[in-house]
């Protein structure tokens, strides 16, 4: 019997529902993440394309130029970077945030139900997160973006592309170039964006969710009377205006400095 437990345990959906309600933070930012990050890699691609060019140029003209020099594949170029590293960061990132507020709830700091001490420990915890995330983030951003902007550092050098170099020619290029700290070119850009754009993001998000009917359990309890929407689409309103406001006033900003700086 003590044998089949642990084949049983995985094919028991009443300890297959408990273990995703305890962890669907994490299970619902990895879904997430994935389809966002599949959905929406064309227009990052286009947005490091426009933060480094010199000469004006539309969107739509930007995005048609690289779908006649590159392709379909040009929208799609380093794709495979933020898929395989998005598991560990999005999951790695939720666990660092939702344990620093369990540790500020177990000792008993900001543990008031007001806007102010929910927004803070979110902040706090976001905080903590990003910047811990970041060390391990930065190198593959970097190779990211360089993955992105290889037809356009070529241009600028007066060179043509026949082949595109693979993922890891990137990373031997940079290391051959620059040794292993080339991987941190603009670390502490990153560093910055990341601590104070991913605080900004949940105390936003955590503040949101109070002001929406969120209870001290966590549950989502009744929405406020001027904005009666259904409860399963509170975290989506909530994460949709967090994630533009902090991209915009902190994020973007910090981005396109960083992005710049990742060119040789």
């Amino acid at each position: 019997m003590s044998e089949e437990r642990p084949f049983n345990y995985l094919f028991d959906s009443a300890a297959l529902n408990e273990s995703l309600r305890r962890n669907k933070a994490v299970v619902c930012a990895l879904s997430a993440s994935y389809i966002s990050t599949f959905a929406g890699y064309p227009l990052d691609s286009i947005k490091s394309r426009l933060q480094t060019t010199k000469q004006p140029i539309t969107i739509p003209r930007l995005a048609a130029l690289v779908y006649r020099e590159e392709g379909l594949i040009g929208f799609y170029r380093g794709l495979w970077i933020p898929l395989i590293t998005i598991s560990f960061v999005r999951a790695a990132s939720f666990t660092i945030y939702t344990r620093t507020k369990e540790y500020f709830r177990d000792h008993h700091w900001l543990t008031h139900n007001n806007i102010l001490h929910v927004s803070t420990t979110g902040g706090i915890g976001g905080a903590l997160s990003g910047s811990l995330i970041s060390f391990g983030s930065a190198p593959f951003e970097l190779v990211k973006v360089r993955r992105q902007l290889e037809y356009s550092i070529a241009a600028s050098k007066g060179l043509r592309i026949a082949k595109p170099p693979s993922t890891l020619e990137a990373v031997r290029d940079i290391f051959r170039t620059n040794g292993i700290f080339g991987l941190y070119t603009g670390f502490r850009l990153h560093f910055v964006r990341d601590t104070f754009g991913t605080a900004l993001y949940f105390f936003e998000y955590d503040g949101l969710r109070y002001i929406m009917g969120r209870l001290p359990s966590g549950e989502q309890g009744s929405t406020p009377a001027w904005l009666p929407i259904h409860n399963s689409l509170v975290p989506f309103l909530c994460g949709s205006v967090a994630g533009v406001t902090s991209r915009r006033t902190l994020q973007n900003r910090l981005g396109y400095v960083s992005t710049v700086g990742t060119r040789p």
